[in-house]
């Protein structure tokens, strides 16, 4: 896991696809990979067109980006590095993505003090190191719309306890990554 990041990633389906992504070489950076982002979009194929999107722990930004491409109404993405928040605007800009809406800020400093309105799709991946997953999961339950899907993503030796409410809906899992898309009941 300690693989230096790729350089770029491409987006790849929906209005963008092709498009690419810079990634730099900054530490805990680790974009989801093509073959696992194809299988969560292919779980997700009619949950994303008109849904608004929470990408609380952005990095490079490519699970947002892949989700507007496939027509969400509405993306937020967090991105607690300020070079990398800006590169995230420089490519919403660059995109053309009017729908994608950028915040330099600590994911769970922003969860108390969230936009107005609820979230139908949560893609919760933080840097592995940081062990998040059952805080930022706690924290973003008040955010969730009725049915919303939430999407986690996790080293393979990590542990993570879902909310009273989620329901494991699918599960994958690659050499280094474990990947569950949850839907809540309310």
């Amino acid at each position: 896991m300690n693989r230096p990041p790729p350089g770029q990633v491409r987006i790849i389906a929906g209005n963008l696809r092709g498009s690419k992504l810079p990634v730099p070489d900054l530490a805990g950076l680790r974009p989801s990979s093509d073959r696992v982002r194809e299988t969560l979009f292919n779980w997700l194929q009619h949950e994303v067109s008109g849904r608004r999107v929470l990408d609380l722990f952005a990095g490079t930004g490519v699970l947002g980006f892949e989700a507007a491409s496939r027509g969400a109404a509405e993306v937020w993405m967090l991105e607690r590095d300020p070079r990398q928040a800006q590169s995230l605007v420089d490519s919403a800009r660059r995109l053309k993505t009017d729908n994608v809406h950028v915040a330099c800020s600590d994911a769970m400093r922003w969860l108390a003090q969230p936009p107005a309105g609820r979230f139908d799709l949560v893609f919760l991946d933080p840097p592995f190191s940081a062990g998040l997953w059952d805080a930022a999961a706690l924290a973003v339950q008040p955010l969730l719309a009725d049915r919303a899907w939430v999407y986690v993503e996790m080293a393979v030796t990590a542990s993570f306890t879902a909310p009273a409410g989620w329901t494991l809906h699918r599960e994958g899992k690659t050499r280094e990554v474990r990947n569950q898309l949850f839907r809540t009941q309310s």
